[in-house]
């Protein structure tokens, strides 16, 4: 099987940026990006990432907003603090030289079984299996997985069957082919099956079943938040503040918001927010929706005039900035969507 692989890869993979370096750091910062996120997207990231912080120890003596702020618009963002705690555990260790091992590598911040399997094979050519959503999605249409493949008896015997089919030699190119065979022919609609290196092999070809695998499992609800956002004037300038740096969309810029509690109107939420930021009378913008990884946002923005003084709470970063100057800084999803509103607010 890894022979048929190998010799697709030979002539149809692709040409990706991370792919031109063994460098550890370079591999590693692709497969954290590359966590739930396309390569288009990741691309651009990646290449402002390596000119600003060209080694780990350039991104470990990086102040954590700064990769918090580069990192804006890429999603998760969680993978930006551990990508900074990881470097600082790096530049800090014995030899400054990042772990060669499965256990050393599963010990740094954000990094689990597959992106260190991934790491292992790409960068120190080391057979290590991979099980990324990829690799994942063409184990289950390969072996005709016809259960949840999300579910604790599947996912052993997918770690098994990754673990069986990774060969001893050439590591480094079979964990990049069997993820571009995912990502290029065996995609989740519509399986390029007739062009596959594989489709000889496939049970689930051969069932008829490569349009239905894997299996979907049953969709959790979504919970939807109301909150409203406020826009505080001043001087022709407009107030947002930093949130903290633990928990949801650590260290991204938003304006002062609240939730809408039940029995509450927006209005008059917004209105209680004013107050407590030194606003006067509020004028509703209108409002933006935005699916976050756990819940879906409605959010009502509103604007108000400041009036009063307003203390600046202990550990609370806020600046006020001219309008233009917002979509300069890493305002989190529905928030960044409220721009327009403010933009055509005047």
């Amino acid at each position: 099987m890894s022979r048929r692989l190998l010799a697709w890869y030979s002539d149809a993979g692709r040409d990706l940026p991370w792919r031109h370096s063994r460098d550890p750091y370079r591999i590693w910062l692709s497969e954290v990006m590359l966590q739930q996120t396309t390569v288009e997207a990741v691309i651009p990231y990646y290449l402002r990432f390596l000119a600003r912080f060209d080694d780990v120890h350039a991104l470990a003596a990086a102040p954590l907003d700064e990769v918090i702020d580069l990192w804006a618009g890429l999603g998760y963002y969680s993978r930006a603090r551990n990508l900074h705690a990881a470097a600082r555990q790096v530049a800090s260790a014995p030899g400054e030289i990042f772990p060669d091992t499965l256990e050393g590598l599963m010990a740094l911040p954000g990094i689990g079984r597959s992106t260190a399997g991934a790491i292992l094979s790409i960068a120190f050519d080391r057979p290590a299996p991979i099980l990324d959503g990829n690799v994942r999605r063409v184990l289950c249409r390969l072996f005709a997985l016809e259960e949840n493949p999300r579910g604790s008896a599947a996912e052993k015997k997918l770690w098994a069957w990754a673990a069986a089919l990774t060969p001893a030699d050439r590591s480094h190119d079979y964990a990049q082919a069997i993820m571009d065979l995912g990502a290029t022919l065996c995609v989740p609609r519509r399986p390029a099956c007739p062009r596959c290196p594989l489709a000889g092999l496939c049970r689930a070809r051969v069932l008829g079943l490569a349009e239905k695998l894997p299996l979907k499992a049953a969709k959790k609800a979504v919970p939807e938040i109301m909150r409203v956002a406020l826009l505080v004037r001043r001087q022709g300038e407009v107030l947002i503040c930093r949130r903290p740096y633990h928990g949801l969309l650590g260290g991204m810029w938003e304006f002062p918001d609240a939730e809408v509690s039940a029995g509450r109107s927006p209005d008059a939420t917004a209105a209680e927010l004013a107050a407590r930021w030194g606003g006067a009378e509020v004028q509703s913008l209108g409002a933006v929706r935005h699916a976050y990884s756990h819940f879906r946002l409605d959010l009502r923005v509103y604007a108000t005039l400041f009036k009063g003084a307003r203390r600046v709470a202990e550990g609370e970063e806020c600046r006020w900035l001219p309008p233009a100057a917002l979509s300069e800084f890493a305002l989190h999803g529905a928030h960044k969507k409220a721009l327009d509103l403010v933009a055509g607010a005047g």
